[in-house]
Order: structure tokens, then sequence, then C-alpha cells
């Protein structure tokens, strides 16, 4: 009796022990879709009402998070952000975390930029998702420092609230001499480093066209017009060819457009540039 109870127990233990081997490794693994990974999709640019269908297709979800991004080269309510990124392996069911495009720009709050210099204002305005839209030198002691500044074709007080993304206009010193001054070197610079050079100098970024070239750096300058050397007046526009990335093998962004020095007529102002000039270079750039 002693040993049939052995017996019957060893089996059932070995039963046991075996359910649980199968569960683990067959049952567990079905339930948890262990070793099964579903690519995340690129949704960038995908409009809001398409996701749904797009995500159901791969077995996953959205969540809309709060974040307030305002890009007006994207249409709104279209996908801007998401988590994980593109080409990550996830598990089915698993939620996106989708950052849309906002129907409207978020105001911010317009800063002082009076008396700081043009490089630092600049600066400024990036910080808070703004830019400058012209530039304009006219005579006065305080040379390259911001004099005024403008929207929307009326002076503008620190502290008024904007529309993000909205360009502002200055009206910058120019010295009392003469106004003319030499072109930098720019070749083998950041983009955005070589705009910082060039305000500092008196001149400022103007067209800016992009170009694939292999074994150069993305981002950096390979060409640019006038050539090294040459003198320009003040607030004359320095024309840079960019290496762009390489579009094969990531999504690039679109390119916002460059603000340019301006024309606009203003008393004791030194000139920015002829129409014809400009021609000739928008043809080049074609």
């Amino acid at each position: 009796m002693i040993a049939i109870l052995f017996l019957h127990v060893g089996l059932i233990s070995g039963i046991l022990c075996g359910l649980i081997w199968m569960f683990f490794q067959w049952g567990l693994p079905a339930i948890t879709k262990h070793g099964q990974a579903i690519t995340v999709p690129n949704l960038k640019g995908i409009p809001i009402e398409e996701l749904k269908e797009i995500l159901a297709t791969r077995h996953l979800r959205y969540k809309l998070t709060e974040d307030i991004i305002y890009l007006p080269s994207y249409p709104p309510s279209v996908v801007l952000e998401q988590y994980p990124k593109p080409g990550a392996h996830v598990k089915e069911g698993r939620s996106i975390y989708i950052t849309l495009n906002a129907a409207q720009p978020p105001e911010v709050v317009m800063p002082n930029l009076v008396d700081g210099s043009v490089r630092n204002a600049h600066i400024t305005l990036k910080s808070r998702g703004l830019a400058y839209n012209t530039i304009t030198y006219v005579t006065d002691i305080a040379k390259n420092a911001v004099l005024e500044q403008w929207y929307n074709g009326k002076p503008i007080d620190p502290g008024t609230r904007i529309p993000q993304g909205s360009k502002i206009d200055l009206i910058v010193g120019a010295g009392l001499n003469k106004h003319l001054v030499v072109v930098p070197d720019l070749i083998g610079m950041p983009a955005e480093e070589a705009e910082l050079l060039l305000l500092d100098a008196g001149m400022c970024v103007g067209k800016t066209a992009y170009e694939y070239i292999d074994l150069l750096q993305s981002g950096t300058i390979f060409q640019q017009q006038p050539k090294v050397g040459s003198q320009v007046n003040l607030g004359d526009p320095i024309h840079i060819w960019v290496v762009e990335a390489n579009p094969h093998t990531i999504d690039v962004e679109p390119k916002i457009d460059e603000p340019i020095i301006g024309d606009k007529p203003i008393p004791d102002v030194v000139e920015i540039y002829s129409d014809s000039s400009m021609l000739s270079i928008e043809s080049d750039l074609q």
C-alpha cells in the first residue's frame, strides 16, 4: 500500500510538473505574445481621422498627449510627434502617444529687444518661437544695437502677447562710419553658427538652398555668395548652400523659409540690396 501511495504521488507530481512546463513553454508565450513584435509605423503628417484605422490593422492603439506644438508648414490636427518612434518594436495592443499640430498657434509674450545686440535679439526671438523678419540699418552711434522693434507695421511693446511663429521687424544702428563690411568665410560651418556670425558682422542669411552631398556633414555650408572677402553694404544678405541629410535614410523636416533683410524705406536708412541683384541670385539658386 505504501509503495502504491508513493507511486500515485510521484505520478501526480510528474503530471503537475509536466503541465507547469507546458504552460510556461507554450501557454504563457501565447497569452503574452512572447517573441512576437510589431514594428511601429511612421505616423508623422497623418490626420487624426486616419490614425485609428492605420493602427488597428497593426493591433495598436493611440493616446493623445497634452503637448501643444504648432508648425505652419503642416495642416491642423496631423501627427507631429510620436512615442515610441517609428521603427520601434512593441507588443500587440501597445498605445502610441501622439502629439498633434495645433489648429491655432499658441500665444507668447513679446520680449524686450531694444538696446540689445541684433545677435541676442535673434537668440531671444528663437527661444520664444518667434523670428526676425526684416532688419533695417539706420545711421546711429549705437552700432549693431536694436533701436526699435516692430510687428505688423507698428511698434510693439514688450509684454504684448502675439501668436507663436510671428516675425518681428528690427531697426538696428549702423554706426557713424562708412557702411561697408567684408564677407566672412562660411564654408564648412553649421548654418546656425554662420547666421550668428553674419549678424555680428552686420549681415544676415539670405536665400538658403539644400543639396545632398555624400561624405559631407549634413547641415554644413558648402557654398556661399557673395564670395569670401567681398565688400558688401551693411545689412546685405549672404546666400548659402547647405548639405542636406540623406533623404533615403531619414525623414527630412520641411524647410521653413529663412528670414531675409527687407528694403522698407526709412529716413537715413543704409541701402540693403537692389531688386536686380536679388533676381540674379534667385535664378542661380533655381
